[in-house]
């Protein structure tokens, strides 16, 4: 991600316009970011979209009317640290502000409960070490949210932090008031300490499930090759890759990763391209063939002049589109934060009346303090805390049991909408590596003289292809023969002598250059296989053609009764894919896909992605490789089969462990599960409160049972959320 502005070049007639990342730091919710995002939309020429479960903003904005100072100005202005985003901010521990608070609240709060709620160990002086337990835990370890209350105050904004300040700050100094002044009231200690570390709990687990945007792109970058072999004066010379430029000549040697995007002067050689196409099968390049930075050499030895470097590459684009992509998300606005916009200042005017009120009507300042306090007490949100987090621990838990892993509550509100799931094709509803699918002979030919010789030739090859040919003849033959003479014509097929017979295997126009030309029965059945999607590959021996073999990447076994769930869900199933028209309908076919969109390289495919979103499509996304990152961060939900690269996965919201495409349908059901789940546990804590803080204004509910009553709304929370453990996956598994 650019720790500096990027200037693409403006249109005719149009603003000039940069861009810059901004990493922002100390948003505790979703009205936070949209403090900032209203702030930085303020400026001339600016149009900024904050992400806070990314911590970032991407803002475009006009050079000539404000500067990057300016934008983290206008950030600080409003409360928050802006600084321009690095590659290293994925790194970031979000856990860590809230870890060392958390366990400092959790080892006090116990033996402060215990003290409170156990009246045996009420030995003299007991409040006082109440006290001294108690105060570090709301001083200290409520300070995130002290600090946050404060600037909100700043702002005339409350949210939950401001509740949760007031709340603990309010039991806290009235119990040290009674106990000072020796007013014989009953103390609250306990109440403000473990309000205080449930919500760091609450914290804590949320801030870990924070999608780490920037780990995508850094594990992108690393693919890139390090060093590069470039020729000067005609030697060859290592230098590393970042200091090519363009123009130089470079060579990559079989098993290599191409140091940067180039065309090929001299040499072929099949080029594993599939981090861009997601195609399974090499690319057969030659001499004026473009080539990417990062695909691999399987092969022959290539000579290539670089036509692109550093940020111009390939790599670096699809960097740049899943950064772009993320950045872009709608932000997740938290119901309980939405919510906390009216109920949090209803709560403070109450407590306010109900201390007036008391007073007014004769009461004692002790007996209206009380009142008050408990109207705080009582709508502190615990409940609301813990209501997100319990069930999305729960809901995560049982996933991971299932071979599925949720990233975020993000990830639950976007299932519930979706309409569309658009599937890659290689390595998600296929199996992603070629497999023999078919032997045809000639007349009088027997098929396994014919897979022997065949496989026995292909042995000697690392294509692909060749590979797949003879590791089916060795699970089936068992042992292969050894292949002599060997010659390998890249592109085209071998040519080798097996078991004494003069062996050529390959393309039907590389045996029609040796004179072989195939049957018309043979021709025909090529034809016919070639529309199915599979690769053809001729065989002859001795000078003539005695068969044909086909291989495809085959679809997985449950990809049909996946896609049959999906539509029963209600979801439109798309076929996505980097590959060719006609191996793209053919699988769609097998599988029950009516619409398919072939041909499509990373930025086509987030393309597609977007034309669906404009045509008011909300949209799931599930992929395998390097080039679905963008599409996968571009789509309102992205699902990655974990048996594909870290890159898909970082990219996702979703990660399936196997490569069953049918824990698509458990995890869509799940999450929407886990969601139902969160917005009832919402709605009863805000029940419960909308219900007692009527009793605790009226003086019927003291702080104490007020304290006892939330603990007794997140024990509901909590067992509400462990209902998810009895989640069922419509697949026949071991949990």
């Amino acid at each position: 991600m650019a720790s500096v502005a990027e200037k693409p070049a403006a249109s005719a007639g149009s603003a000039r316009s940069d861009r810059v990342e901004l990493a922002i730091e100390g948003m505790t919710c979703a009205s936070c970011a949209t403090r900032i995002e209203k702030r930085l939309n303020r400026l001339d020429g600016v149009a900024a979209s904050v992400n806070f479960a990314g911590e970032q903003a991407a803002v475009s904005f006009d050079p000539s009317q404000v500067s990057v100072e300016d934008l983290m100005a206008a950030v600080e202005a409003a409360g928050y640290h802006a600084s321009p985003a690095s590659e290293a901010l994925g790194e970031e521990d979000h856990g860590r502000p809230y870890r060392l608070r958390l366990i400092l609240a959790a080892l006090l709060s116990v033996p402060l409960a215990v003290l409170a709620w156990v009246p045996t160990t009420h030995f003299s002086g007991w409040e006082w070490v109440s006290l001294a337990l108690a105060t570090p835990v709301v001083v200290y370890a409520g300070w995130p949210f002290h600090r946050a209350a404060a600037i909100n105050a700043r702002h005339l904004v409350a949210t939950m932090d401001t509740l949760v300040s007031i709340g603990t700050l309010a039991a806290w100094t009235w119990s040290t008031l009674v106990l000072v002044a020796g007013i014989g009231q009953d103390v609250y200690f306990d109440a403000a300490a473990l309000i205080t570390a449930l919500i760091l709990l609450g914290r804590y687990l949320e801030a870990r499930a924070k999608r780490r945007s920037g780990e995508a792109i850094k594990r992108l970058l690393e693919l890139s090759a390090k060093q590069a072999t470039v020729l000067r004066d005609g030697q060859e010379v290592l230098i590393d890759a970042d200091q090519l430029r363009v123009g130089e000549l470079f060579v990559v040697r079989p098993g290599e990763k191409v140091a940067t995007d180039g065309v090929i002067e001299s040499g072929t050689s099949a080029v594993d391209a599939s981090m861009l196409t997601g195609e399974s099968v090499p690319v057969e390049v030659g001499p004026g063939d473009e080539v990417a930075g990062a695909s691999v050499n399987a092969s022959g030895r290539l000579v290539v002049r670089a036509t692109k470097v550093g940020a111009d590459t390939a790599l670096a684009q699809i960097a740049r589109l899943v950064g772009q992509a993320q950045a872009g998300k709608a932000q997740v606005q938290r119901l309980a934060d939405r919510i906390s916009g009216v109920f949090v200042p209803v709560v403070i005017v109450l407590s306010l009346l109900t201390l007036a009120g008391w007073l007014l009507f004769g009461g004692t300042a002790a007996a209206s303090f009380t009142a008050a306090v408990a109207v705080i007490v009582i709508a502190c949100p615990c409940a609301l805390g813990l209501a997100t987090p319990a069930a999305l621990m729960v809901g995560t838990g049982r996933g991971a049991q299932l071979g599925i892993l949720i990233k975020g509550p993000e990830t639950l509100e976007q299932t519930r909408q979706v309409t569309a799931i658009v599937l890659d094709k290689t390595g998600t509803v296929t199996e992603g590596r070629m497999n023999l699918t078919a032997l045809v002979t000639a007349e009088g030919e027997d098929d396994q003289e014919l897979l022997r010789l065949a496989a026995g030739a292909e042995s000697a090859s690392e294509h692909p292809i060749a590979q797949a040919i003879a590791r089916h003849g060795r699970d089936r033959l068992g042992t292969l023969p050894e292949p002599d003479a060997f010659a390998n014509q890249a592109g085209l097929g071998v040519q080798a002598v097996v078991e004494g017979h003069g062996v050529i295997v390959g393309r039907p126009a590389f045996l029609a250059e040796w004179g072989v030309k195939l049957p018309e029965r043979l021709s025909t059945r090529a034809g016919e296989l070639e529309q199915e999607g599979a690769s053809v590959i001729a065989v002859a021996w001795d000078g003539q053609a005695r068969g044909i073999i086909a291989v495809a990447d085959t679809v997985k076994a449950t990809s049909a009764e996946a896609i049959a769930e999906m539509k029963r869900l209600g979801l439109t199933p798309v076929l996505l894919t980097g590959d060719n028209e006609r191996a793209a309908t053919a699988v769609a076919r097998q599988v029950g896909i009516q619409r398919v969109l072939a041909g499509q390289l990373p930025d086509g495919k987030a393309a597609e992605i977007r034309r669906l979103q404009q045509a008011g499509e909300v949209v799931a996304m599930v992929g395998d490789g390097i080039n679905d990152a963008p599409a996968l961060a571009q789509a309102d939900l992205g699902i990655a089969i974990g048996t594909g690269t870290d890159v898909a996965i970082e990219a996702s919201d979703l990660t399936l462990v196997s490569g069953d495409l049918r824990a698509v349908t458990d995890a869509i059901a799940l999450a929407r599960r886990t969601l139902s789940t969160i917005k009832g546990n919402l709605f009863w804590a805000f029940a419960y409160n909308l219900a007692a803080i009527p009793l605790a204004a009226s003086g019927l509910l003291s702080p104490i049972i007020a304290a006892a009553a939330m603990s007794f709304s997140s024990v509901f929370v909590l067992t509400n959320s462990l209902r998810l453990r009895h989640f069922h996956s419509q697949r026949q598994i071991t949990t």
